[in-house]
């Protein structure tokens, strides 16, 4: 690695580092996943929160997103004409209503939309530093495994490029709404023989051996984006930091992206405490709390099965990555059944916001940790 760059990969279980431009998914050395790691040392020179304040009233394309406007905390090297951006993020911090609150617990709850981002969910922010970077690289095609939102946001940004975009689906494990979407934008979409783990898989393999980019959130640099979320929740809360974020637990890359946004931030001084996480998972795919229960001692993994398709992943990717997250910030896992996950949809849709069933999990989730 040239130790003069300001951003590299590094391993997150031997530490071994690399190259930013690496076309790199694992630690070569240990197979272990991979971080975007920044000089945060010489960020602390030219990072502040009235940079990202005085962005907001910007008028270039890139400071108008809720993800580039942070872009030294995100890929500080990329050019700006190599930014792939559809005004991603700036999405609504909501106040509860009482009746969520009633249903809560809570009367002091915020609701992030994810949901408002250009195709309809958070994977909007990873999808915009993925293939960015993969522009970067100079590839002519991106890949992935969906279940339904990781297609149509792939498909999308891969469009507004001009690559080709390569997504492999889980026979009768899908969103039709959200393939549609991605066929729309001109992906190729393949059926296969199995969950989302044996996809993902396959596409892991294909992207090792093909001149294809993998944009699943194996990809360190499309849980950059997600950081953002966290930058954005703070800065609309005028860098104040709440004692509690609760968010779903699928693939693991949001809670994995939140721990090391908030690491981040306060070894920059921006924040000088970090708030708690806690993950979600639905009961019939649970098993990172399953692990979490028993200490980490064992990586369990199990055949998921849940209404929430987003989050009906067997073994997550970004295990190591939300290990550290809970450990960091005292954070920990809860898990919610089916039933509670739809009663938390009914009323967070009858407040007039609307989810889908794997983000009414976090709600759930609240209302048990309170009870």
């Amino acid at each position: 690695m040239n130790m003069n760059a300001r951003t590299w990969l590094q391993c997150v279980d031997c530490s071994e580092t690399y190259y930013r431009n690496a076309k790199l998914y694992n630690c070569p050395k240990c197979g272990g996943l991979l971080d975007v790691q920044h000089d945060l040392d010489y960020l602390r020179t030219c990072v502040s929160t009235d940079l990202f304040d005085q962005r907001l009233g910007g008028f270039k394309n890139w400071e108008r997103s809720g993800v580039w406007r942070y872009r030294e905390l995100i890929a500080p090297e990329l050019a700006e004409d190599e930014m792939v951006t559809r005004g991603e993020g700036n999405t609504m911090l909501y106040d509860s209503p009482p009746w969520l609150a009633q249903f809560t617990g809570h009367k002091k709850l915020q609701l992030k939309h994810e949901g408002e981002n250009p195709t309809g969910s958070f994977k909007d922010r990873g999808m915009t530093t993925g293939v960015s970077q993969a522009k970067h690289l100079g590839a002519h095609a991106v890949i992935c495994a969906s279940t339904g939102n990781t297609s149509a946001s792939m498909a999308s940004y891969a469009a507004l490029t001009g690559l080709q975009g390569v997504v492999a689906i889980p026979a009768g494990k899908i969103a039709l709404g959200k393939v549609a979407q991605a066929i729309a934008y001109g992906a190729t979409c393949l059926e296969i023989c199995g969950d989302f783990d044996q996809a993902q898989k396959l596409v892991l393999d294909a992207a090792n051996k093909l001149p294809v980019y993998m944009l699943n959130s194996v990809n360190p640099f499309r849980l950059e984006g997600q950081k953002t979320i966290m930058l954005e929740m703070l800065q609309q809360r005028r860098w104040k930091v709440p004692d509690w974020v609760v968010v779903p637990g699928g693939n693991l890359g949001n809670s994995s992206s939140f721990g090391k946004a908030f690491m981040e931030l306060h070894h920059l001084g921006i924040i000088k405490r970090m708030p708690r996480i806690a993950i979600v998972q639905a009961e019939g795919a649970s098993p990172f709390f399953r692990s979490w229960q028993g200490n980490f001692k064992e990586h369990i993994t199990m055949k998921a099965e849940t209404l929430a398709t987003a989050i009906r992943i067997g073994d997550p990717t970004n295990y190591a990555k939300a290990k550290r997250t809970i450990e960091v910030t005292g954070g920990l896992v809860v898990c919610v059944t089916d039933q509670d996950i739809m009663d938390a949809k009914a009323c967070i849709d009858a407040a007039g916001i609307g989810c889908e069933p794997a983000s009414a999990a976090s709600v759930a989730g609240v209302r048990q940790l309170v009870e």
